[in-house]
């Protein structure tokens, strides 16, 4: 099912207090990409619908994006933009809503903090380059593992990660924007081996990307509730070891620091640091810093 949300609003002011931006813009609600470990399956029951997947919601009143970012209480904040449901998802291709949106940034210069999963971002290069050239933007592509026998069922409806890394290539050499990769969630027992997230900050370094943000999995309400009957199905020794990892708060906790500390010394051992962080975006000079770093 596609439904038109008759939105008062496309910007949101975020509480969460740990993101590098201040609003956001989540034009889609719902994401045909069926990524197992989705940790928005919560928001669909605030739209009165238990099918994530399939049923794929979306802001009709765009324009009214132009008057926000011009509004005194957000102007030149930075903004993300797809920070819960993919921007550039199947949809997207036809209802074209995102040149939309960028053409809005481009007009009152404001800074971006965007992520995806989806080669469809190279549609929009051109606006991507411009507002590159006013402004700050930040591009994250979403890349969790190497092994896609592993990936293609985590993430069944994305492209190969090899292809997210020439997305990253082509957007990396083609603008302005700082690109990196958010490797994340980290699965123990799944991809979170040294040969698995060598080989993705190794891809990284490569291509002179300018970071990589690494974060274990997160687990609760409805995620943690379908992931278990995924794994259950595919995965099923790995899911025995999961669940008993998540069964305590300190298994989580010590699964944290664990994974920290890892990713650390892999991107070491690699000779990877974060060229920049949009945690300090509104500095000329970007410090390499990183919650990894």
């Amino acid at each position: 099912m596609i439904k038109e949300i008759d939105n008062k609003t496309v910007i949101r002011k975020c509480e969460a207090g740990f993101t590098p931006y201040t609003y956001d813009i989540n034009i889609y609600r719902g994401c045909a990409h069926r990524c197992r470990y989705c940790y928005a399956l919560y928001s669909h029951k605030y739209l009165e619908s238990d099918n994530f997947y399939d049923d794929i919601f979306f802001k009709k009143n765009i324009d009214l994006l132009d008057k926000e970012l011009c509004s005194n209480k957000n102007k030149g904040e930075l903004v993300g933009v797809g920070t819960v449901c993919d921007s550039y998802q199947p949809l997207e291709r036809s209802l074209k809503i995102m040149p939309k949106v960028l053409s809005f940034f481009i007009k009152h210069k404001t800074p971006i903090y965007l992520s995806t999963k989806s080669n469809l971002i190279l549609r929009d290069i051109e606006q991507i380059k411009e507002l590159s050239s006013v402004t700050q933007v930040y591009i994250s592509l979403s890349i969790t593992c190497m092994d896609e026998k592993i990936s293609s069922k985590l993430e069944p409806n994305v492209i190969s990660s090899e292809e997210r890394f020439m997305v990253a290539k082509e957007l990396k050499e083609e603008t302005n924007a700082f690109v990196g990769v958010h490797l994340m969630p980290i699965i123990p027992y799944l991809t979170d081996s040294k040969e698995n997230l060598t080989a993705i900050i190794s891809r990284a370094k490569e291509l002179n990307l300018d970071f990589v943000k690494a974060a274990p999995l997160n687990l609760f309400g409805e995620t943690k509730k379908a992931f278990y009957n995924f794994l259950d199905r595919e995965f099923p020794r790995q899911s025995r070891e999961i669940q008993s990892l998540y069964s305590s708060s300190k298994g989580v906790k010590d699964n944290y620091i664990r994974v920290t500390d890892f990713v650390k010394k892999v991107k070491a051992e690699v000779g990877f640091h974060n060229k920049c962080t949009c945690y300090e975006w509104k500095k000329e000079e970007p410090k390499q810093i990183s919650l990894f770093d």
